[in-house]
């Protein structure tokens, strides 16, 4: 997701754009939502709301590892690329990766071309196969059970919390990899796990979700 550096490493970078923004069509956005149309449309659209299903996890969670020490901007913008690489993250296709698939993704300039996280994403598919009630469950099982009040400002959003440090713990105990504390939070927030909208922000996400 974005992330408000300082914030959560995910997120879009605020790069000194903080709170709230009314864009030109009156709706009040989380400033970084405004700060150039591709985050615009992620932001009204995507971020945030509510996503369930084991590959649409798979792709987010493999998204979010891949931006790991990047902007998220330049993710989104070869997101396409990277659905077309790994096969729409279908997680039974990417764990079936040898040499060959690593190689042919190595020489993919629509991606990210970093082994290591290459080699992490058909781990985690291959990790995300062997648990026994999918990988949305386990996932979701780390989600507050309650409902807080949304961040006032952009320094109130964490970079990380105890849910997100519980997640990424059981995930690599199960052998996943490049899902620390800080970019299991980023992915709780793009996912609707928690709601990091800013208070006053437009964007509605309760019972709005994303199926995958």
């Amino acid at each position: 997701m974005p992330a408000a550096r300082g914030l959560s490493e995910g997120s879009p970078s605020l790069d000194g754009v903080t709170e709230l923004v009314t864009g030109a069509d009156g709706l009040a956005r989380c400033g970084w939502g405004a700060s150039t149309p591709d985050y615009a449309v992620y932001h009204d659209t995507e971020w945030g709301r509510p996503v369930h299903g084991d590959d649409a996890l798979y792709e987010r969670m493999t998204l979010e590892a891949f931006q790991s020490g990047l902007s998220w901007l330049t993710i989104l913008r070869k997101r396409p690329a990277f659905r077309l690489a790994f096969d729409d993250f279908q997680i039974a296709t990417v764990a079936g990766y040898g040499e060959a698939e690593v190689g042919r993704l190595l020489a993919d300039a629509g991606i990210v071309r970093n082994r290591a996280k290459i080699e992490a994403a058909i781990a985690n598919a291959r990790a995300a196969l062997e648990l026994p009630d999918g990988l949305s469950a386990l996932l979701w099982s780390f989600a507050p059970s309650t409902g807080r009040a949304r961040p006032a400002f952009p320094a109130d959003v964490p970079a990380l919390t105890d849910a997100s440090t519980a997640m990424a713990k059981a995930l690599k105990r199960r052998g996943f990899r490049f899902v620390g504390p800080t970019t299991a939070y980023a992915l709780m927030q793009a996912t609707g796990m928690v709601d990091d909208h800013l208070a006053g922000c437009h964007v509605e996400t309760s019972g709005v979700g994303v199926m995958g």
